[in-house]
């Protein structure tokens, strides 16, 4: 398919990263501008929230009001679970480049 298209279509030759990303920003904003973004990641968001519903009620047991709120908190869990490791992240690589600076 990629290779029936025509001559207009931009060259990926040679490409920087900072060009490969000009152009993804160029997609991206382009296809918001055409679609709304909330229908183009629907999908992705419902398998996301899912995920946590499987993980709060895998037998599927609970009554479906009990199971979202339950997953709802599971995700908020899951966000600042991942806030914590970036927090740790970043102290450690403040560490490493004051240890390397010194030395």
């Amino acid at each position: 398919m990629r290779d029936q298209r025509s001559a207009s279509a931009l060259p990926v030759d040679d490409v920087t990263p900072a060009e490969r990303s000009l152009r993804a920003r160029l997609a991206v904003h382009t296809l918001h501008a055409r679609r709304d973004p909330r229908q183009t990641a629907a999908a992705a968001r419902a398998g996301f929230l899912a995920r946590f519903e499987r993980e709060v009620d895998p037998e599927l047991r609970l009554d479906p009001a009990e199971r979202r709120r339950r997953a709802e908190h599971a995700r908020r869990a899951y966000f600042i679970r991942l806030s914590l490791a970036a927090i740790a992240a970043r102290r450690a690589k403040r560490a490493v480049q004051a240890g390397g600076g010194a030395a």
